[in-house]
């Protein structure tokens, strides 16, 4: 059952979705496909300007569509400020995907369809673990 910001989030990521236009626009759909049929509760809208998804009503992984020749997810831990900023990567990252920015903020980047096609399954295994780690 969703509830009715779910739906309007939704709504919002799909009208923006087919208003988009970027060279990756495929391979941007493709993706929000994975995350969205990686964990039912996920939901999503628009933040910064691009799609975003939630647990618990927590932003954590955020479309980033700027760049030439890639785009981008950022896997983060929410808009509030935390007490401490962790120095060590929130988990172990087994795909060896990810570009840590901090410990608590890494970068995933896509260059064309074979490269998210490629990725599938790890980034399907990073969303599992950034949600049990953030959530």
């Amino acid at each position: 059952m969703t509830n009715k910001s779910e739906t309007i989030g939704n709504q919002q990521v799909v009208d923006y979705m087919n208003n988009l236009e970027h060279p990756f626009k495929k391979e941007i759909e493709e993706v929000r496909k994975i995350i969205l049929g990686t964990d039912n509760q996920l939901t999503e809208h628009i933040k910064w300007n691009a799609p975003s998804y939630c647990y618990n009503n927590e932003d954590r992984v955020t479309f980033n569509l700027h760049g030439k020749g890639y785009f981008r997810l950022i896997f983060h831990c929410g808009a509030k400020a935390r007490d401490t900023i962790a120095k060590e990567p929130l988990f172990d990252d087994i795909t060896g995907l990810l570009e840590w920015a901090t410990g608590d903020r890494a970068i995933l980047k896509f260059t064309d369809m074979n490269d998210v096609n490629a990725k599938k399954e790890k980034l399907e295994i990073l969303i599992s673990k950034w949600i049990e780690a953030t959530g």
